[in-house]
């Protein structure tokens, strides 16, 4: 699909509040799940060993690769083929979040807690489903100056909706209780409905490329076949997976570290809250500069800021009592995510073929996400063999030896 004619132009408003309003719709579910979830079954004396197999709800997250092509291929004359995709699976979580809402805590969380799991289970499987849509509109909406904060709007509107839906769930939810704390995030995102029920894709974007291939399941070897043929997608995919990995090393041992120095609940939950919303301007920030900078400048320098923040917090391993320290590393390093992921998924885009746009980005992502969760896991041990401080230089060095592959592809695809 040929991108519109304004493809120069900045994005308009409307435009931007779509993106943002549905990314923080994926955020508003993601956040109960993932923060609030836990410390609420704890409290109804769920056995740890469940609430740990709690990740394995995410697993919509990870699978989404395997049927993303047919996303990009089944469409809605009458609705549009993102728009329809979209607003009934989003209506699926309102409506399930509702029935949540309408059913007792106590029951939910004690006999009832395989439904509450098998429930939870469908709205990670619409959400992540959406996400596919979502990110094809997103690449076809924007033209690639603007991709940059595009994916600002994703970065930050996600972040918001966890926080609202974490944070904010716990915060309310000891004075109101769970019935009325889950409706209303039950109408926070069918409120987050409203801009794609409004925006009339079927006047604003061309039709996407029609295909003459058979639907079958051979439809999924096919598709990405075509992408791992474009010339140094090899290469490119190197580059994908290892440019996020000295983060999925050294993040994930920030707070046991500072748990170790006695930082207190109160006190995590405090940085938390500050850190994540650091992060969130980091990706506003990374989509402005994106503009400015073209995707090398910014992967290189938003990369090697990553690498540094990453290296850095092996200074608090003996000063963990000094808390302006914490806070001026963390934040250092949240904000340079921030950046750093916004520039990366802008550049994923770009790699995103006509009619393929959707499929072509989660296979990026998905990989990207699988490689660093495996990394991640291992954080603990490493942890444990070298140190904190030692485990974050290793993070940081893995940070910088990344920027090898982007230089080197981009030497030799001669991007800007």
């Amino acid at each position: 699909m040929s991108p519109t004619p304004v493809d120069l132009r900045r994005p308009a408003g409307a435009t931007l509040v779509l993106l943002a309003s549905l990314y923080c719709a994926q955020g508003l579910p993601s956040g109960l799940i993932a923060h609030a979830l836990p410390v609420l079954l704890r409290q109804h004396g769920v056995d740890l060993a469940v609430i740990g197999l709690l990740k394995l709800l995410a697993l919509p997250w990870l699978l989404k690769v395997l049927w993303a092509p047919w996303v990009d291929r089944l469409s809605s004359r009458r609705l549009g083929h993102h728009r329809g995709w979209i607003l009934p699976l989003q209506g699926a979580v309102v409506m399930i979040l509702l029935a949540l809402a309408l059913l007792s805590p106590d029951a939910l969380f004690g006999a009832h807690l395989p439904l509450l799991l098998g429930l939870l289970v469908l709205v990670n499987l619409a959400a992540a489903t959406q996400d596919i849509a979502t990110d094809g509109l997103t690449v076809r909406l924007l033209p690639e100056r603007w991709r940059g904060l595009g994916n600002s709007l994703q970065v930050g509107g996600y972040k918001v909706g966890m926080i609202v839906s974490g944070s904010g769930l716990l915060l309310v939810i000891d004075r109101v209780g769970w019935n009325l704390a889950l409706l209303a995030l039950t109408l926070l995102v069918a409120l987050m409905l409203l801009p794609v029920w409004r925006f009339a894709e079927t006047k604003q974007l061309l039709p996407a490329n029609a295909s003459a291939e058979p639907l079958g399941v051979g439809l999924l070897w096919r598709h990405y076949r075509g992408l791992l043929a474009l010339p140094g997608m090899g290469l490119w995919l190197a580059m994908v997976l290892t440019f996020k990995l000295g983060d999925a090393l050294g993040s994930p041992m920030i707070k046991p570290m500072l748990v170790d120095q006695g930082w207190s609940n109160a006190e995590l939950g405090q940085l938390t809250l500050i850190s994540s919303l650091v992060g969130i301007g980091g990706a506003l920030l990374g989509g402005l500069l994106y503009a400015r900078f073209g995707v090398l400048r910014a992967l290189l320098t938003f990369g090697a800021l990553q690498a540094l923040s990453l290296a850095a917090l092996a200074l608090l391993v003996s000063r963990g009592g000094d808390a302006s320290l914490v806070y001026a590393l963390t934040l250092s390093e949240q904000a340079a995510d921030g950046l750093s992921t916004v520039a990366l998924f802008a550049a994923m885009m770009r790699q995103c073929r006509p009619g393929h746009e959707g499929a072509d980005f989660t296979l990026q992502a998905s990989t990207q996400i699988l490689l660093g969760g495996f990394v991640g896991a291992a954080s603990g041990v490493l942890a444990k063999a070298l140190g904190y401080d030692g485990l974050f230089v290793c993070a940081g060095g893995l940070g910088l030896a990344a920027l090898l592959l982007v230089w080197r592809y981009f030497r030799r695809h001669g991007w800007r």
